[in-house]
């Protein structure tokens, strides 16, 4: 991957009191950004309008008729990002909860090593319920089994940047769940395909507006619907997850191994 393109892609439902401040901060980046409208609410619309409008030349505004998911407003916007000619898509969530501050050192990280997706690791400080902080290690866990390895950090942070091609391919060939399941599921299956994941520590807050679209029963259903699935996916590409991570661990020790004098 010769040339280095980014753009944000942002899923917007129902954020009109946050958005703004995201997308003025992901402009200040000089990142061009595809805001993806999943059947907000009027007045939701009419803010995403006005983005548009007033920053033209650097917004696209795409819109689904029906509400998809999260995940349904990513794909829709990396397909665009890459239909324009964009390398790299930087996925941030439009509540406000990431550290804008931290997207020039994302893009940076991808920059470095363009094949590999940058995943952000989310550093919460006291104020986070523990309940929140169980029920996301319970999902880390399953990842680690289904990877067999301990390589993803955190598969549910929204804050990312993928690299285009290997995205595109991966929902080609598989359908992806759009909802909630989507950011653990496209992780594991990219991780799968042997994509290489960056983790990088970001300070995540709570969401500006405080607007929560995570339906407890059903996306926990569904979570927990698709670690089974992986986890037979899993066992199908044991063989070739466990010879990965001996390759590496041999390659690690013989690039520490001393070197003879000369």
């Amino acid at each position: 991957m010769s040339d280095f393109s980014p753009c944000a892609v942002i899923p917007v439902y129902n954020h009109e009191h946050a958005i703004g401040a995201v997308v003025a901060a992901v402009l200040a980046h000089d990142l061009p950004c595809i805001l993806v409208d999943d059947a907000s609410s009027a007045s939701c619309a009419a803010v995403l309008d006005t983005l548009a409008a007033e920053f033209h030349q650097q917004v696209t505004l795409l819109r689904h008729p029906l509400n998809r998911g999260k995940g349904g407003a990513v794909l829709t916007g990396t397909q665009h990002a890459a239909d324009s000619g964009y390398t790299h898509a930087l996925q941030i969530d439009a509540d406000g909860q990431h550290n804008t501050d931290d997207i020039q050192r994302f893009l940076q990280y991808a920059k470095n090593q363009p094949a590999a997706l940058i995943a952000g690791c989310p550093q919460y400080d006291e104020s986070v319920p523990k309940h929140r902080l169980y029920a996301r290690y319970i999902t880390h866990v399953w990842v680690w089994i289904n990877t067999l390895s301990l390589d993803i950090k955190d598969s549910m942070c929204g804050f990312r940047v993928y690299p285009l091609p290997s995205l595109l391919a991966l929902s080609r060939r598989q359908v992806l769940g759009e909802r909630m399941n989507f950011d653990i599921e496209v992780l594991v299956r990219l991780y799968w395909d042997g994509v290489d994941i960056v983790n990088v520590p970001t300070k995540v807050g709570y969401p500006t507006d405080g607007v929560s679209h995570f339906r407890a029963g059903l996306d926990n259903l569904l979570i927990s619907r698709l670690h089974a699935i992986l986890f037979f996916g899993m066992l199908l590409r044991a063989p070739k997850l466990l010879g990965r991570r001996l390759f590496r661990q041999f390659s690690n020790k013989s690039e520490r191994k001393p070197r003879a004098p000369q």
